[in-house]
């Protein structure tokens, strides 16, 4: 993932516009990202759920998973998340740490069985909530870079030849977000003749997601005088959207299973941004300069937003009563995200030109022993943008996750823990000259009842 985070601003009456048209590529992405949150079952096997089904949260891999299901269930999850940022800027790192605990799935499945003589045997009415993504972070760097800076004159310097601040101090800036998208979603499936289920789904996504973004940029002149520019935008979106969801699974054998499921695009038929500039520069006694101070804002931004489309294939093999293994490869097309709105020409011709459609492995196994259920997993996914970053897969995410559970009858108890790691690409002055290395460890316990 990368972000451009406001930075090659010229003058103040022009930096909101300019920050967001370098930000709606990356905002696009965040838009689409999925964090594979959901119960501890599925967490515990990376996800990889698309020819497994019976969990609650497989319906959000393929909604043909809720018909596998033999008898109705509930599910509810609990999730802490800790991510750990360090920050390098030309040879200055730092460390951050931040912490986020929620309910991140609630759902169940109702399961009906048919008629003993109806092809059809089988039929279930599904509904879950769950959490796509977090944005609840925040990171700093500092520095110096020794390059041109972006502010070197005075806005209250009005004479004919201005003071000149070319040589650079520092540099810092920092970044709080805050917020979430989220998915609600209502299916129904059947089996026929307990070998092929099929499922459709619809979702609800909403987006909420707060920034607060501080530039800060100390420069020199030839006699020592100091300028101190501030920029700070704050922005608060907002939006709803839906997708459908279509799949189906097939059981070869006893011990073999296919999958396949699609889903639409997501359509944000509405996002709303407010958003508000400060830039301030000192004052400089020596200089006869006044301090200077622009707010501009609040701005009210409408527009719309179409996620890439998702395509998973899948395959799992049944050890009998023993365990199982479950493979699921995901493909979305990010090069077909689009917005809409007016002035979106160039974000969308960079979404085709500089994004790439990208490729997702999910593996997952669990293994039995009487009441207790013991499960593993791998995970690994291309990150789509192929500016800086993008062929190095350094920012490609990997990860693993580890879980137990134990099944006292009428209620089932299960642990899941996920680590994944990435380099996320971010550019200040010059293309990914910030690295920040994200690790992220994800401990989720989950309450399912029958019902």
């Amino acid at each position: 993932m990368k972000r451009n985070i406001f930075l090659t601003i010229a003058i103040a009456f022009t930096s909101v516009t300019f920050a967001q048209t370098e930000t709606f590529n990356d905002f696009g992405i965040l838009l689409s990202k999925d964090k594979k949150y959901g119960t501890a079952r599925y967490e515990a096997m990376s996800g990889a759920f698309g020819a497994l089904g019976s969990d609650v949260s497989s319906i959000s891999v393929n909604p043909a998973g809720a018909v596998v299901a033999i008898k109705s269930k509930f599910s509810v999850t609990l999730n802490n998340r800790s991510t750990n940022l360090t920050t390098s800027y030309y040879g200055a790192n730092n460390e951050f740490r931040d912490n986020f605990f929620n309910i991140s799935q609630a759902g169940g499945i109702l399961s009906f069985t048919g008629n003993n003589s109806d092809e059809w045997t089988r039929f279930a009415f599904s509904f879950n909530y769950k959490l796509n993504n977090d944005f609840n972070n925040f990171y700093a760097l500092g520095g110096n870079n020794n390059l041109a800076p972006t502010y070197n004159e005075h806005f209250n310097d009005n004479k004919v030849n201005r003071t000149q601040f070319n040589t650079p101090v520092e540099q810092y800036a920092d970044l709080i977000t805050e917020g979430e998208t989220s998915t609600f979603s209502v299916g129904v499936s059947a089996v026929h003749q307990n070998k092929l289920f099929i499922g459709a789904n619809l979702n609800f996504h909403n987006l909420e997601y707060y920034r607060d973004y501080l530039f800060n940029e100390i420069n020199n002149d030839a006699d020592g005088n100091t300028l101190d520019v501030r920029n700070r935008i704050i922005s608060q979106t907002t939006g709803e959207g839906f997708s459908l969801s279509l799949g189906f699974i097939y059981k070869a054998n006893q011990n073999l299973r296919l999958g396949l499921a699609y889903e639409s695009p997501t359509w944000y038929q509405q996002i709303i941004e407010d958003s508000e500039d400060l830039l301030t520069m000192n004052g400089i006694e020596s200089l006869d300069l006044n301090p200077y101070r622009d707010n501009q804002g609040p701005f009210l931004d409408e527009y719309r937003f179409r996620t890439p489309s998702r395509i998973t294939a899948s395959g799992a093999y049944i050890f009998g009563k023993k365990g199982l293994l479950s493979v699921d490869y995901t493909y979305r097309d990010y090069q077909n995200a689009k917005f809409r709105g007016t002035g979106f020409n160039d974000v969308n011709t960079n979404f085709s030109n500089n994004y790439r459609n990208t490729h997702a492995l999910n593996i997952g196994t669990e293994w039995k022993f009487d009441r207790m259920s013991v499960r593993g997993g791998y995970h690994y996914e291309k990150d789509p943008n192929l500016l800086a970053g993008g062929n190095t897969n350094e920012d490609n995410v990997r990860g693993y996750s580890l879980g137990l559970g134990y099944n006292f009858g009428k209620v089932i108890i299960d642990l899941g823990y996920t680590k994944y790691n990435n380099t996320e690409f971010y550019s200040l002055y010059r293309t990914g000259d910030i690295n920040i290395l994200n690790n992220t460890s994800r401990i989720s316990g989950t309450v399912t009842f029958g019902l």
